[in-house]
């Protein structure tokens, strides 16, 4: 649909960035703090680890006064579990608390709204021990580590996100690293997980409402709409079938309390059902959202069964980035885009799928969304004068607060838009070298240099750009 006038963003919008704690606190192991299962994954030897990260656990000060100078309006942050409970459900620890009252403090007293993940990807290595999130003992431990986050901080705390890409520990376990190798029967334990997740996520959302019935709280999928390769009917049930896998099956447990019907047959196709209770059920009912949170890079594309040339290759692809969508022949099978082009590391970079993406969960669901990550990983270089050209950074980020703008226009109730990052961090699988953020940390993967903060040029686009509520989206920027 073609508009002769776009809808602005709304009064207060919320124009923020994002983090996570293991990606960007570093100290992993001062102040009483327990190992993650991060902290004990195996990463590739010329990567960097994340002992020390961005070292945002003791510069935060700093960082936070240039959020504020970038206008940044929110702030989104995890609380690393093990900070608080080194043991995952034992004794609280203070220090830890100390540090987040302090971080939330610092950003309130800048004037940003702070949006406060629960859990991203960093399970305390003492629960991993005992079984992980396949242990259903690790539900009540999670709903007392939001119980306790809510007491805590929920005075000044008023929006929080459940649990950060659910979605992707499921469908790529394996690449995350959340699912240990050798795990026999590894996708019906995925999916067994996956409940677990699901009741924990309703816990805390009955808890949230419970003990703080000003806030809101919502889950944080990665969320990408997903195109047939053709017109072919074929190819295009192949995309629904990967839509209700990928997307529903995670949005429909959270939002409606049931399962997606064509994911249920999927599972049970396999042999992944997952063990359920009746309170199972009751449980799952009772858990509401207030808001959708949803990351989103890239859309992807299935076939069918259409052949593919130069497959390992493509399988290579697969194993290293998590928005594609793998390959069950039964169901689907990853193709390319042609229309699309890629960025540095092999995404797609896909705006219009954005505002796609947009106009899928609103219609399906009615509440209201925010962006908590999107954003260009690539190779920014620090030049004379501490410069960094992050030109590419703002042509994406840019293409993508216009299809924001169009979703709006076409309907969407959409309140935020969060890019990752914030300032750079340490990524996943990639190191430090793939940086996303706004801010530059001088330090390389294994030399820490003086780790000092550094403005791109894309923090001064942005800034100008929340200036003006989203109506300055050119992308010449004087530097």
């Amino acid at each position: 649909m073609h508009y002769q006038t776009l809808a602005p963003f709304p009064p207060g919008f919320l124009w923020g960035a994002s983090t996570s704690a293991y990606q960007v606190e570093g100290a992993w192991n001062e102040d009483g703090k327990g190992p993650s299962v991060i902290d004990r994954a195996q990463f590739a030897p010329e990567l960097s680890d994340f002992t020390v990260t961005s070292d945002h656990y003791h510069r935060f000060a700093g960082d936070i006064a240039l959020f504020a100078e970038l206008g940044l309006k929110t702030y989104r942050f995890s609380i690393a579990w093990s900070r608080l409970y080194p043991d995952g459900d034992g004794e609280l620890n203070p220090q830890g608390v100390a540090f987040y009252q302090r971080l939330i403090d610092e950003i309130r007293r800048h004037g940003i709204e702070p949006l406060v993940t629960l859990y991203h990807f960093d399970l305390p290595w003492a629960l991993q021990l005992q079984g992980g999130w396949s242990n259903p003992r690790t539900i009540a431990a999670f709903e007392r580590f939001a119980r306790t986050a809510f007491e805590l901080f929920g005075d000044r705390v008023n929006f929080w996100l459940t649990i950060n890409e659910q979605n992707m520990m499921i469908l790529k376990g394996d690449v995350i690293g959340t699912l240990p190798p050798g795990t026999p029967d590894p996708q019906k334990t995925l999916y067994q997980q996956n409940h677990h997740m699901m009741l924990a996520q309703a816990r805390a959302m009955i808890a949230c409402h419970e003990l703080l019935p000003s806030a809101k709280i919502g889950p944080a999928p990665n969320i990408s709409c997903v195109y047939p390769a053709s017109s072919r009917p074929e190819d295009v049930i192949a995309a629904n079938n990967y839509s209700s896998i990928r997307n529903w099956l995670y949005l429909d447990l959270a939002c409606h309390g049931r399962y997606n019907a064509l994911a249920w047959r999927f599972m049970a196709e396999k042999g992944y059902l997952p063990s359920i209770t009746a309170q199972d059920l009751d449980l799952l009912a009772q858990g509401r959202p207030d808001f959708i949170a949803f990351n989103y890079y890239a859309s992807t594309t299935v076939a069918a069964d259409a052949p593919r040339e130069n497959a390992a290759a493509q399988r290579a692809r697969e194993i290293e980035d998590q928005q594609l969508p793998g390959m069950d022949s039964a169901v689907y099978i990853g193709a390319d885009n042609p229309h699309l082009e890629h960025n540095q590391f092999g995404w797609y970079i896909d705006p219009v799928g954005l505002r796609v993406t947009c106009r899928e969960i609103y219609e399906r669901y009615h509440l209201p969304l925010i962006v908590t990550e999107n954003g260009l990983g690539a190779f920014d270089k620090l030049t004379a004068g501490n410069k960094i050209h992050d030109d590419d950074r703002i042509r994406y980020l840019s293409d993508h607060i216009r299809q924001l703008q169009l979703a709006i226009t076409d309907g969407v109730a959409l309140f935020g838009y969060c890019p990752w990052s914030a300032i750079d961090l340490v990524s996943t699988h990639q190191g430090i070298s793939k940086r996303y953020g706004f801010v530059y940390v001088n330090r390389d993967e294994h030399d820490l240099k003086d780790l000092a903060r550094h403005r791109k040029k894309s923090f001064f686009w942005y800034q100008r750009l929340i200036k003006a509520n989203g109506q300055r989206l050119e992308t010449d920027i004087e530097y």
